[in-house]
């Protein structure tokens, strides 16, 4: 793969302008797409198999008339202190609001509250349900302002007027203050990183086409493959980031290769070829891992997992192509200007110039592991383990309005239902009863009816309506609590075990369903497949290194330090997002449920992207150790090349994936502090302090591999070996240049 890689870089290096035309025709094509396609859809999370989807599938199929509606809004009233909503003049300037969204074209219906029975015991809260003829991505702004309007007309006669309901959900838009600030932390330490800002720029140009194209792909695919936001979202995250870094990679790799005397297409070929290969097996490992995903079975899940792993394939084609065809436009401006100006000057000295000066920053760090590993090694695995306690109190859910800013009208909408209905209001439970197995439907009706009743936890139940063949009912069941709690999880479950005796005896099929119950579904799934998938992972974790670094104990080593990260972000999930520590200072008002597709989502992303910093540190180790180098000078070796490379790639993208926390989706937040907080763990407390230590502690034991191991598996050369036979050695520049600035040593 070295040597096709190599050729590959050369290549590019020579048709810069074919190769850099190819990519710009690509992206105005992507751009051009996404201008012109219709915007998607939001779609409600679906889990295949499960009750509640079963149910909503016989809903479907028993009671069509009921799927041609659009968009709901809910326009919640509440009277002055004092007063009651349904006195004279506060109904009165309710009935005016509604009236006034009549004549609205794409209004279908507009119930009235005091007709409806839609008015609190008390009398001070009401609210009516707007019904629309397109869905909420179809909505006008003439019809969201007609219902601003509405509220506003009633805001002003003194009453309380919040709106609520799918109307007012949107589409989470890409680009605030928030992201800006990570990529220019991003830009900021490429600078300080490669020492130029050409090189850097170069870097962050790359990783912008990539990303460019990639959303605009997912943009103009939104419609006939049914992509929502998240999906384009999780696609410029993992884009920029690993577009970046993978730029990085060998951009620092083609100085290193200019600075030992190699001309410019000669040190392309060859970065591409060394570090081109590490970049593809990290792009593989995350690909692989978010492709991985589908086999959950949510279909949100997958669409997210394919989005991103695209993403990262074409990352990895920009960096093998574009990036070395930008070389060619720039060749030795890249490198800093001391060290071009040496090299013009020609300074060669026929002695070579002794070292007199420290070692790197990243050398001594490994020295000083190297001489006590086992203190590193328990402070390290101690720190992650305390941090990652609070793991076991995971509780997986999705969230509502009442997750939402005390700021947005949607959630105080939510806080007036909970006051005047109470909490279980917001998040009703659908009964649907198949009666076609049944003898007599309106006995089975009222018998299940009955039982539900009976359940302790339902505040009331409503009475059952009936399809039109009279073949299926239905009724909603109201739980005394909020949607999201433990105690409404448990509720589900005690109704769906009394109804199974109602089953038995009458031969009815009852099922359970509603956005609550779906949601407690899809949740207890994810609970399900979580250790699967984590098992796959790993297993496939251990799999690859073992072909990539012909061994066993060093797989190993990688797969419980991920394990330890992984489970370190989750810690941090739990105490942020259920306890509320620090919840003030990313914008967090409402503690409650982890989202449900975080974890999956975070250990695929995650093992991908460990993977990425694994193979570029022990790259470098393992080529030393081949080449003689003794297991403690190896370690001290991969620190030295990359042990900079890699701390500069992890605050990168750890700045990218914080810059999403800003964002108002809670879960684009969710997503950005585990991964923020999962790559941080993984970079600077996995790799680079629990991994030397654990290799200084192991010495040549880490690097075994049994001999029948040995004659199976395939020899992938990521080191770049056979390159170095196959290729000769272009030395065309001074060698006193490297001497004088090693370039690429931290």
């Amino acid at each position: 793969m070295a040597v096709l890689l190599y050729r590959i870089g050369r290549w590019a290096f020579r048709r810069r302008r074919l190769v850099g035309g190819v990519w710009l025709g690509v992206l105005v094509l992507a751009v051009a797409a996404a201008a012109l396609a219709p915007a998607g859809e939001e779609e409600d999370l679906s889990m295949p198999g499960t009750e509640s989807q079963k149910a909503f599938d016989l809903l479907d199929e028993r009671f069509p008339q009921s799927n041609s509606q659009g968009a709901e809004a809910r326009l919640v009233f509440r009277a002055p202190d004092g007063q009651r909503v349904t006195a004279k003049e506060n109904r009165a300037a309710v009935e005016d609001a509604l009236g006034s969204l009549d004549d609205g074209a794409q209004v279908a219906s507009a119930t009235d509250p005091y007709e409806s029975g839609a008015v609190s015991e008390d009398g001070t809260i009401a609210y009516s349900t707007i019904t629309y003829t397109a869905d909420a991505v179809d909505l006008t702004e003439a019809s969201k302002d007609d219902l601003a309007n509405a509220a506003r007309q009633a805001r002003d006669t003194g009453l309380t007027v919040e709106i609520g309901g799918s109307a007012l959900d949107a589409e989470e838009e890409p680009g605030g203050t928030t992201e800006i600030v990570g990529v220019a932390v991003a830009a900021v330490v490429l600078v300080l990183a490669l020492g130029s800002l050409i090189a850097a720029g170069l870097s962050l140009l790359t990783a912008f086409v990539g990303v460019a194209i990639a959303f605009g792909l997912v943009a103009a695919l939104a419609v006939p493959l049914g992509l929502t936001s998240t999906v384009a979202i999780l696609a410029l995250m993992l884009g920029l980031a690993v577009g970046i870094d993978y730029a990085l990679f060998i951009t620092s790799r083609f100085r290193h290769e200019c600075a030992q005397g190699r001309a410019p297409e000669e040190a392309a070929g060859r970065a591409v070829g060394t570090a081109g290969s590490a970049v593809v097996f990290a792009g593989a490992t995350v690909f692989i891992a978010l492709v991985g995903l589908g086999v959950v079975g949510i279909p949100e899940l997958t669409k997210m997992g394919l989005g991103g792993a695209g993403a990262v394939a074409l990352a990895v084609l920009v960096a093998l192509t574009l990036v070395p065809a930008l070389f060619g436009f720039f060749g030795r401006r890249m490198l800093p200007r001391a060290v071009r100006k040496a090299i013009r000057s020609g300074d060669a000295s026929p002695r070579p110039v002794p070292d007199t000066g420290r070692p790197g920053l990243g050398a001594r760090w490994a020295r000083f592991v190297l001489r006590r590993p086992v203190p590193v090694l328990m402070i390290a695995g101690l720190g992650l383990g305390a941090v990652a306690l609070p793991a076991l109190g995971l509780e997986l859910g999705l969230p509502g309005d009442e997750s939402k800013s005390v700021e947005t009208t949607q959630r105080r909408a939510y806080d007036l239902m909970s006051e005047g209905f109470g909490p279980g209001f917001n998040g009703p439970l659908t009964v649907v009863v198949d009666t076609s197995g049944s003898g007599d439907v309106r006995a089975t009706t009222d018998l299940v009816v009955r039982t539900v009743r009976d359940v302790d936890g339902v505040a009331s139940v409503g009475d059952p309506v009936l399809s039109r063949a009279e073949d299926t009912a239905v009724l909603t069941a109201v739980p005394d609590t909020a949607p999201n709690t433990g105690a409404t999880k448990d509720l589900v479950h005690t109704i769906r075990s009394a109804i199974s005796d109602v089953e038995a005896d009458t031969g009815a099929d009852v099922l359970v369903t509603g956005t609550t119950a779906m949601n407690i579904d899809i949740s207890q799934a994810m609970s399900d497949a979580l250790l699967p998938y984590l098992t796959v992972v790993i297993g496939l974790a251990v799999l690859l290194l073992t072909v990539v670094f012909r061994s066993v104990l060093v797989p190993v080593k990688a797969a419980l330090g991920f394990l330890l990260s992984v489970g370190a972000a989750f810690g941090v999930l739990v105490a942020v997002f259920q306890w509320g520590w620090a919840a003030d200072l990313i914008g967090i008002e409402q503690t409650g449920p982890v989202m449900s597709l975080m974890p999956i989502l975070i250990i695929g992303i995650v093992f991908g992207l460990a993977m990425d910093y694994e193979v570029f540190l022990l790259t470098r180790m393992r080529e030393a150790y081949v080449h003689g180098a003794s297991p403690g000078d190896a370690v001290v070796n991969g620190f030295r090349h990359s042990g900079r490379v890699v701390a500069a790639a992890a605050i990168i993208m750890i700045s990218v994936f914080a810059g999403f926390i800003g964002m108002s989706s809670p879960t684009i937040q969710t997503m950005g502090v585990g991964l923020a907080a999962a790559v941080a763990f993984d970079a600077f407390v996995v790799r680079m302090a629990i991994a030397p230590a654990v290799l200084a502690l192991l010495g040549h034991r880490a690097w075994w591999l049994p001999r029948i191991l040995d004659r199976v598996l395939p020899n992938v050369d990521i080191e770049g070996e056979k390159l170095n036979r196959q290729v000769p050695a272009h030395a065309t520049e001074s060698d006193a240049a490297v001497r004088r600035f090693p370039v690429g040593r931290d």
